[in-house]
């Protein structure tokens, strides 16, 4: 049995090196439209699940790599109304609610406010504590602060999203 082939007259008179160009700029147009689609739905859970796994680790004491830096930063910020141990679960609270919001979708605005001041006190460290966290070079805390950058970025990208932007492609899958 043959297999019969069916091309546009352009094709049929194209070598095959012509051919494969537009093959991939067809299975890239098909990749654009599906990421336009979905990667920022994948970026929203992915950043919940980020979120959620941190918080889970606060409310174990001392289980979390930054839960000194958290318990001082909440002191500092609140005036000292929250301290110690309440500190470090109202940070795994709002945390916690944060990730649950990103991951399903549900009260998603709310939980991107939450975010959006959650990360005012994620980043002030940098701030408050910026000579502790760089004696010369930034020490582990420093490192976990920064790395924050790259969840407000992703926040910024979700809460566009939700506030109705929209990813899109020009070409045609």
């Amino acid at each position: 049995m043959s297999n019969l082939t069916v091309m546009t007259p352009a094709e049929s008179l194209a070598p095959d090196d012509q051919r494969r160009p537009r093959m991939v700029d067809r299975a890239s147009a098909r990749l654009a439209t599906w990421l336009a689609r979905h990667s920022v739905d994948i970026l929203r859970i992915s950043l919940g699940l980020v979120f959620l796994g941190f918080a889970v680790l606060k409310y174990f004491p001392g289980v979390s790599p930054a839960e000194d830096l958290a318990i001082r930063t909440v002191e500092t910020l609140s005036l000292g109304m929250l301290s110690g141990y309440g500190a470090l679960v109202a940070t795994a609270i709002v945390e916690t609610f944060i990730g649950i919001t990103l991951i399903t979708g549900k009260l998603l605005r709310v939980g991107l406010l939450v975010l959006g001041g959650a990360m005012v006190g994620i980043m002030s460290p940098l701030v408050l504590f910026f000579g502790d966290l760089f004696p010369g070079a930034p020490t582990l805390e420093a490192q976990y602060v920064l790395k924050d950058i790259v969840l407000v970025a992703a926040g910024l990208v979700v809460t566009a999203r939700a506030l109705g932007a929209r990813l899109v492609t020009d070409r045609i899958a």
